[in-house]
């Protein structure tokens, strides 16, 4: 055999597949960019259904024949698409300040969501690598990759402080019905649930016969089934209203203007002209730092708020805390109660503070300044608190970021009535972010049984009943009130008591079954499939 006619039988066939398995991997990340980038368009405010199979569906069946290191790579790919546009909304926080953090804005959103992406990245790699190890069929396989995908998605709702933003159950966040089912598995859960159901039908294309119509039935029917348990909840009977009415106030103050000193007596001047708008109410509803200075040290402010305030009424409001202490001052991110007096009644401190934005991490290591104008670093509250307030249901607080934590938000052993979230999401101008951002609020009150009453500077300040539904609401940019009653609760949610733990035992579960249904199986897979590492499903 001379050099040319070796190189025919030998290299080149090497070389060509090679060049084929690179090609077959660009084309599997760019099928995964593509469908991670459909996502965003299944969360509000767009919230487009029918892209969910489709999404999850490319992906599932784009992960098919994948050693672990490929997947890896199609997975972060998906985190890539999914992040990069899903959150891209945070630059607008780098432009308040333009001249300082201006330039920071792309590379700050690119690195977050290359960070991000990590996540369906492992979930990706863990699916394949226990898909290859045995003859799984397509509908455990289902299943198997649901459940990666879904442990991976609650690691990055705890992992180094989470962000459980846009969580894939979200995108039935506009659905009535259908996002009930959060009362009884919570949002991670949903996640599970809408995840596995988008993807029977990538299952179904890889089957064929009456394997593909069962596949494609149990698609239809997980539908069914959550709608009608969906409907059935929303039939049933809720609390007593309270007898509670609420006035929810909108300043919305620009942000590159609210901390402006020359500004800050037109701020809290709008504030009270807002709440002294003829009508009546109970309890008066401020948004995150509403009052740009430190009010329980301007006793003119108080008295100003206490003659705006009706007989018997009250004023809840986020406002900035210091306090002295050995070490220097600590400040805090607070929402405190002042009764008709002026006097403070209760306070609630901020317990997960935004990275970055409210704090450094490693500080003295990373050379990088807060975004958030401000003295020093914000200190953290203890944890969730239930407030007892004189006449009031007992309310919980959660100060803006931290209502997108399912769990994560009420006191589990002092159950409140109601859920107050102040948040001041001017920082995201007319983004979509606001729109996602009340998307987690909405959740929060389908999983506790809650109402969640919102108030946000420049908006989206709502009044949300315990299903999930919008009461009323003031949209982005708009100023003014909204005059409500508290909607009632409902009795404790199955989420409310026991959280996520029987989420989590559902999958580890699945990984043992999945585990040993390929070592069962594993007769069934060829010899050349198994030499080449390639899943039998």
């Amino acid at each position: 055999m001379d050099q040319r006619a070796a190189f025919d039988q030998v290299v080149k066939p090497k070389i060509l597949n090679r060049i084929a398995l690179r090609h077959r991997l660009l084309s599997r990340m760019t099928l995964g960019f593509a469908a991670g980038a459909l996502t965003v368009l299944t969360f509000p405010p767009f919230s487009l259904l029918l892209l969910v199979p489709v999404a999850y569906s490319a992906f599932f069946v784009g992960l098919r024949d994948l050693s672990l290191g490929r997947a890896f790579l199609v997975g972060w790919a998906f985190g890539l698409g999914q992040f990069g546009f899903g959150i891209s909304w945070i630059a607008e926080s780098f432009y308040v300040e333009a001249e300082r953090f201006g330039a920071m804005a792309i590379p700050a959103v690119a690195g977050l969501s290359a960070g991000l992406a990590i996540f369906p990245a492992i979930a990706a790699a863990l699916f394949a690598e226990i898909a290859r190890r045995g003859a799984l069929g397509s509908l455990l396989a289902c299943l198997l990759f649901t459940t990666s995908w879904t442990a991976t998605e609650w690691l990055r709702g705890h992992v180094l402080t989470g962000f459980p933003w846009n969580l894939a159950g979200y995108a039935l966040a506009d659905y009535a019905a259908l996002r009930q089912t959060a009362a009884w598995v919570g949002s991670y859960g949903l996640s599970f649930l809408s995840v596995f159901v988008a993807a029977l039908p990538g299952a179904a294309v890889m089957t064929s016969g009456r394997q593909r119509l069962t596949v494609s039935l149990m698609a239809l029917a997980g539908i069914a089934t959550m709608w009608a348990v969906g409907t059935l909840r929303l039939q049933s009977d809720a609390q007593q209203p309270p007898g509670v009415d609420l006035r929810i106030v909108q300043g919305n103050i620009p942000q590159e203007e609210k901390w402006a000193p020359e500004n800050r007596e037109a701020t809290f001047a709008r504030y009270v002209e807002l709440s002294t708008q003829p009508g009546d109410f109970d309890v008066l509803l401020w948004p995150e730092t509403a009052f740009p200075g430190f009010l329980d040290e301007d006793t003119e402010a108080r008295d100003r708020i206490a003659a705006a305030l009706p007989d018997g009424s009250m004023l809840l409001t986020g406002v900035p805390d210091r306090v002295p202490s050995e070490d220097g001052t600590r400040y805090f991110n607070t929402v405190q109660a002042f009764g008709e007096t002026g006097r403070i009644l209760t306070g609630y401190a901020k317990h997960h503070l935004v990275p970055f934005g409210e704090y450094v991490p490693f500080r003295g290591w990373l050379p990088i300044e807060r975004l958030t104008a401000g003295l020093g670093d914000f200190t953290p509250g203890p944890g969730p608190r239930t407030l007892a307030l004189p006449g009031v249901p007992l309310v919980a607080v959660a100060i803006c970021y931290e209502i997108i934590f399912p769990s994560h938000v009420v006191d589990d052993l002092f159950r409140p009535d109601w859920i107050f979230n102040a948040t001041n999401d001017a920082w995201f101008g007319t983004s979509i972010g606001p729109e996602q951002h009340l998307a987690s609020a909405r959740m929060r009150a389908v999983e506790e049984g809650l109402p969640v009453i919102r108030a946000a500077n420049t908006g989206i300040s709502a009044v949300i009943d315990a299903n999930g539904d919008l009461v009323a609401r003031l949209g982005n940019g708009e100023t003014g009130v909204i005059d409500a009653a508290l909607p009632s609760a409902h009795p404790s949610t199955l989420y409310a008591r026991f959280g996520d733990w029987a989420l989590l035992a559902l999958i580890f579960t699945t990984w043992a079954v999945g585990l040993a249904a390929g070592l069962v199986g594993t007769h069934r897979c060829n010899k050349r499939t198994r030499t080449e590492k390639k899943s039998c499903w």
